[in-house]
């Protein structure tokens, strides 16, 4: 659970003006399934990031996706592969 309490201090709001050069392109890629999701692509194509959901109408549009079961598999190897602390160095934290 603290991975998802964390997760405030990673994801910020994107202003419109900062995707919205990508409607055209975003909604061409979702128009068919659920045109009211084309500015969670635009911010995916402006950002080059990948969408995080379940929401099916994403699969196949031309962006990564990640289901929630693979996020949760990649923030735990990534906890896992934190180098260990020694004493010294936790003390200095």
């Amino acid at each position: 659970m603290a991975v998802y309490d964390s997760l405030g201090t990673l994801v910020e709001e994107l202003p419109e003006p900062m995707y919205s050069k990508q409607e055209a392109e975003a909604r061409a890629r979702i128009e068919r399934r659920d045109a009211d999701d084309w500015p969670v692509i635009a911010c995916a194509l402006t950002l080059g990031c990948p969408i995080w959901t379940e929401d099916r109408d994403f699969f196949g549009a031309g962006v990564p996706t990640w289901t929630t079961d693979r996020v949760e598999l990649f923030l735990a190897n990534k906890e896992k592969s934190k180098p260990l602390q020694t004493n010294e160095e936790s003390a200095k934290d």
